[in-house]
């Protein structure tokens, strides 16, 4: 009888062992109310943690960036935004990302990025691909000028956010032009029967120096003739047709009568010199130098200037992009932090913000229909300014633009000093840029 005891006894215990081990389902993690269990856990899962990302830009001396990151964590009390100030110069501010990020550094989360960054950062492993975000929340890509998105994408993925915008286009004087130029024949004709009028000594002026603004003028006559320097497949393409009537108009143009002796040597600064002393009928250049035309202290043209897109070609009318893309460290240990402070800068909000504080123009074309932005630039009223944008296109997306924009410059230079043909100079470029590509 003892025995027979002794043995349920035993059986009861061991039962009472299985039921515990049950209830506790063979996990030694404590699991809270809604099931989950005490495992790691990051910034992006835990509602309750408060995150601080870094966000790095250039200099700004607005305070837009200020009231940026304020409403944005006024919108978001877990994630706090760290301003990390970057260097003034462009070019420094690119040789201080690639040392962190080559070195795997996780200290910068989110930054902004010229629109010649992308491509480059993204082959180098840097950026995080952006399109199961951008996915995900369900934002429509459509709704950015079509060139701000092309800047930003490369072997197929979006790596960039739109931020603002800039692009060239056709000054001229209201008071000599009744009717701006739709083509670049017309420019020519206009510009050549119209110098001299009201004072002026040329007809047409442009960035012809052998810099970076060259490329600039370039892309725009060879996009208005239906050529490319890099398509979307990363091929060169250079050597075309289209290419080389582009070439052969920009010579027209620079070898007339209608512009400077001294074109050659001419950037934005003499082109603005020159535009706001009276002295030409048209000048191609960004959207700032509509601010100094108006300066009643130093412009000779105030309320004489009207603004368009830049002249068609066969193609239609183009414009060479610029402005700043944000992108996200590929080795940001907040992703989704990251993220979320990007949808937030880019989207509607964040735009404005920049536009109405900044005066940076908006990517978002809806944005332009947005009063308080329309009163904040005169440029952001005007309809014109927003054909330009529609017509912007990238510069060459490619991972070493540095080298491209390099070879382009000197080939261009040679063609417009007669050095060489506008066929010798498209053969050149597709050589030289195919040998830079292959290394």
């Amino acid at each position: 009888m003892k025995l027979w005891k002794s043995a349920l006894a035993s059986l009861g215990l061991l039962l009472l062992v299985l039921f515990l081990a049950a209830c506790n389902g063979g996990n030694d993690k404590a699991s809270d109310d809604s099931g989950n269990t005490d495992t790691e856990t990051t910034d992006e899962n835990t509602e309750d943690e408060k995150v601080t990302i870094v966000y790095a830009r250039g200099v700004d001396t607005t305070g837009a960036n200020e009231k940026l990151v304020a409403a944005f964590e006024e919108a978001h009390p877990n994630i706090d935004v760290e301003f990390r100030e970057m260097p003034a110069d462009t070019g420094q501010q690119h040789d201080q990302y690639v040392t962190a990020f080559s070195a795997q550094s996780s200290e910068i989360d989110v930054f902004d990025a010229d629109v010649i960054w992308p491509a480059e950062f993204a082959q180098a492993n840097y950026a995080l691909e952006l399109d199961r975000f951008i996915k995900a929340d369900g934002i429509n890509m459509e709704d950015y000028f079509p060139g701000t998105v092309a800047a930003g994408k490369f072997n197929g993925k979006q790596w960039a956010m739109p931020k603002f915008t800039d692009a060239g286009m056709l000054y001229y004087r209201t008071d000599i032009v009744d009717t701006p130029p739709k083509t670049w024949d017309e420019l020519i004709e206009q510009a050549k029967s119209l110098d001299g009028e009201a004072g002026t000594q040329f007809g047409y002026l442009m960035q012809a120096s052998q810099y970076e603004g060259l490329v600039c003028n370039a892309i725009e006559f060879i996009a208005s003739y239906g050529g490319q320097i890099i398509n979307e497949n990363n091929e060169v393409v250079a050597n075309s047709p289209e290419t080389v009537k582009a070439i052969k108009k920009m010579q027209e143009i620079v070898n007339s009568d209608f512009v400077p002796d001294n074109i050659l040597n001419f950037m934005e600064t003499e082109t603005e010199t020159a535009w706001i002393e009276g002295q030409s009928v048209f000048a191609r250049n960004w959207p700032y130098m509509q601010a100094s035309s108006n300066d009643e202290e130093r412009s000779k043209v105030v309320g004489n200037v009207g603004i368009t897109t830049l002249p068609a070609g066969d193609a239609g009318s183009a414009a060479t992009l610029g402005g700043w893309m944000t992108m996200i460290n590929r080795y940001s240990e907040h992703p989704e932090a990251a993220w979320e402070f990007v949808k937030f800068m880019t989207g509607p909000e964040g735009q404005k913000i920049t536009a109405t504080e900044g005066g940076s123009a908006p990517t978002l074309k809806a944005l332009y229909e947005d009063t308080e932005i329309q009163e904040a630039s005169p440029l952001f009223a005007n309809p014109e300014f927003v054909k330009v944008l529609e017509a912007a296109v990238p510069r060459p997306v490619t991972p070493i633009y540095p080298k491209i924009s390099d070879i382009l410059q000197i080939e261009l230079s040679s063609a417009l000093t007669g050095d060489q043909t506008a066929e010798e100079a498209a053969a050149n470029i597709q050589t030289k840029i195919e040998e830079a590509m292959s290394e």
